[in-house]
């Protein structure tokens, strides 16, 4: 990590993210900038942006913010703490593993919901290739 700053617009190019969802995540204690500006500006480091990714991943499998923070928290405690006692440490890990648990089971369910789609396009193009043909004539 570079201890490089970046402001919110270039985090949420980077993320793409609304400036509007950071801020939302920044309310909710999910993620918080490294520093600010002189002007107040909010700045953020590559471990804020690698933060919103995490969230971001989050979203689309159905977590909720409650258990994004808790997932973060689980983390951030394994991170930052390396004199953790190896009962801490084994909770922490088994806390992380649901989480991979869960995520692995959402996307096995978004795949049979893609999978239908998919098949339910292919009906409908078929059914207008079937309509739109030109008729052969006698």
């Amino acid at each position: 990590m570079d201890g490089r700053h970046m402001q919110i617009g270039e985090v949420a190019a980077r993320t793409e993210l609304s400036l509007r969802t950071i801020r939302h995540y920044e309310e909710t204690g999910l993620v918080i900038p490294s520093a600010r500006s002189q002007g107040g500006f909010r700045l953020y480091t590559e471990a804020d942006v690698a933060r919103l990714m995490v969230i971001r991943r989050m979203k689309p499998l159905g977590f909720t913010l409650d258990q994004m923070r808790d997932l973060l928290d689980a983390t951030d405690r394994l991170d930052r703490d390396p004199g953790l006692g190896a009962e801490d440490r084994a909770a922490l890990l088994e806390r992380i593993r649901s989480y991979e648990r869960a995520a692995v089971e959402q996307v096995e369910k978004l795949r049979v919901q893609l999978s239908r789609a998919e098949d339910f396009a292919a009906t409908l193009g078929a059914r207008l290739e079937q309509d739109t043909a030109p008729a052969v004539r006698p």
